[in-house]
């Protein structure tokens, strides 16, 4: 695998910013266009529901499913990528949202976490009951750690519903990349950014359930940590931010996956720190990492200008089809 940046965008924070706000204009032209989804809502034990997205395309013996990153979506540009790699190879493609992501708020007095790993486990079985042939999961950031951390707990039992998944800009270590994201730049252009949309969302959630959390907290908190404190932490059952972040956390437990897995993670993420990403040594033989240079954060643009997000979907679905062939 090999990925090289072009010229155009030096530095990680370039790779992460140009592909996600410029990269929608483009794909508006290639791929948003004929970018077709079904939604598709399923209600959850609790009495919520989710929303999963399907790329409009017949049946095909290979699903391909995506987890969604912070705030992410089935529009999110990877997202869009992945499909239009999935249609190009004739895979079906779904996208599920994490609650309150789909465009409505959920209904329960939850919404979703870093370490959601048993609302992955309760949707890919859902998935494997609706498909019988070979199922290949990625998660993005967020999404890339909560699927980690479901294969950890689920152990040999993973290869029961998946056959081979990938984790593309995980926060593996949630505590040094809430320290990162929380500093200098990244907290005036990513921090601001989450918090603008999460805030909001958490609002709605003490509409529908008075009481819930301490509402001037919330609207004092100004980093990721104050708001998990506030918000994410208790109703998702931790104690606090530390203890969400030290638990939901996926680096520990990488020596215990049992299912073909591929971690992606570029040295030069502004808010994945390159000392906090794990060893070769520490991952387990079931593990493979792939740590280039550079890519930013769920960036990897490649090409002459404007450039296009082709790269990194074609490497790592490659890398899950073989690995899903040589494992059946």
């Amino acid at each position: 695998m090999n990925y090289i940046a072009p010229w155009w965008l030096p530095g990680g924070q370039a790779q992460t910013i140009w592909p996600a706000i410029y990269a929608r204009h483009q794909q508006t032209k290639a791929t948003a266009s004929i970018t077709v989804y079904q939604r598709e809502r399923w209600t959850t034990p609790d009495g919520d529901f989710m929303d999963l997205d399907w790329l409009d395309m017949p049946p095909a013996s290979t699903l391909l499913v995506l987890f969604h990153g912070l705030e992410g979506s089935s529009s999110s540009h990877y997202a869009l990528a992945f499909a239009d790699y999935a249609r190009q190879h004739g895979y079906n493609y779904v996208v599920p949202h994490f609650r309150g992501c789909s465009g409505q708020i959920n209904l329960a007095p939850r919404a979703y976490h870093s370490g959601d790993f048993e609302e992955i486990g309760w949707v890919l079985q859902g998935l494997r009951q609706k498909h019988s042939g070979r199922i290949l999961a990625l998660g993005v950031s967020l999404g890339g750690n909560a699927l980690l951390r479901w294969a950890e707990e689920a152990g040999h039992s993973a290869s029961l519903l998946v056959d081979a998944i990938a984790s593309l800009s995980a926060p593996v270590d949630l505590a040094a990349s809430g320290q990162a994201i929380g500093r200098g730049l990244n907290r005036q252009l990513y921090t601001r950014m989450f918090l603008a949309s999460m805030k909001p969302k958490a609002l709605r959630k003490l509409a529908q359930y008075p009481g819930l959390f301490d509402e001037q907290a919330l609207h004092a908190a100004k980093d990721l940590h104050a708001f998990d404190n506030v918000f994410t932490a208790p109703l998702h059952g931790f104690k606090n931010t530390d203890d969400y972040w030290a638990r939901a956390s996926a680096k520990p437990h990488l020596a215990s996956i049992q299912v073909p897995t591929l971690l992606v993670n570029a040295r030069n993420d502004p808010f994945v720190p390159d000392h906090s990403l794990p060893h070769a040594r520490s991952v387990g033989k079931n593990v493979t990492l792939w740590q280039p240079r550079h890519g930013g954060h769920v960036g990897f643009a490649a090409g002459r200008p404007p450039g296009h997000l082709c790269s990194l979907p074609e490497q790592v679905g490659v890398w899950l089809t073989t690995q899903s062939a040589s494992h059946g």
